[in-house]
């Protein structure tokens, strides 16, 4: 036998054994991944849904008073000069009440015309608008967290010239309304734990793990307010807030298993 094919036959099954090592190999390899807990699909997980939910009883911080002043002249032009200098004189007096510049704000500022049409035409008995002059209107909010002001507010206003209360309210400053739904979660998801362990135990089953959690929005209703009767000029209007019950939910999809 030649050299080169000596050579050739050497060459050839250096590349079998080569070969039949990397074969041997990844039929170990096959082996050990095939050893591996097999993963249960997402169609034969066994879950429990449930809402839980979360009360507390919440007491106001910021009070929300909405005011404003409305007036009329033949032209537009002297509605809305009268009603720019009774607004000035509306503003000062309710910052000496210890209102701060910025807690007023304007809420709307608007002028139409007036008409009157309760005249019928004298030639043809048919009412026929008139225009009698115009109406400007212009309301403030003042939002504080001095509670105890909105009477004192209130009277200030109205003593300088606003003829319109249109609203007060009473809400939650951002601050306090983070700090109240960061708690009731907590705690809504708690008691969704709670209610899906009660649940399960008489089938035989444990919570372990979960799937899926679903917030919901933060709930406050409006809090209810109460009006004084002002007895005397000198005494300042009563406004009451009552603390008001605070709800938030979530739902949760819980995995579960034997004991």
């Amino acid at each position: 036998m030649t050299t080169q094919k000596k050579t050739m036959l050497a060459t050839l099954a250096a590349i079998l054994i080569v070969s039949t090592a990397v074969f041997a190999s990844l039929e170990i390899s096959q082996g050990a991944y095939g050893q591996q807990a097999p993963v249960i699909p997402a169609s034969r997980e066994r879950t429990v849904s449930v809402t839980g939910s979360a009360t507390t009883s919440v007491t106001p911080d910021l009070v929300t008073v909405q005011f404003g002043v409305d007036t009329e002249a033949k032209t537009a032009k002297d509605a809305t000069s009268s009603n720019a200098q009774m607004m000035t004189d509306v503003v000062n007096a309710v910052l000496n009440t210890g209102i701060t510049k910025d807690e007023i704000s304007t809420a709307g500022f608007s002028i139409y015309p007036v008409y009157n049409d309760s005249v019928p035409d004298p030639t043809i008995g048919v009412h026929k608008s008139v225009l009698t002059g115009y109406r400007a209107s212009n309301t403030l909010y003042v939002k504080t967290t001095k509670l105890s002001l909105a009477g004192n507010v209130i009277d200030a206003a109205t003593g300088a010239g606003a003829n319109r209360v249109d609203n007060i309210s009473f809400s939650l400053s951002p601050d306090k309304q983070q700090s109240v739904q960061d708690d009731l979660l907590s705690k809504a998801v708690l008691n969704a734990q709670s209610r899906a362990g009660k649940a399960i135990d008489p089938l035989g089953q444990k919570i372990i793990g979960v799937k899926m959690v679903s917030l919901s929005e933060f709930n406050m209703p409006p809090v209810p307010m109460y009006y004084g009767a002002k007895a005397m000029a000198d005494v300042s209007t009563p406004v009451f807030a009552a603390n008001q019950d605070v709800t938030t939910t979530v739902n949760v999809t819980f995995l579960m298993g034997d004991k």
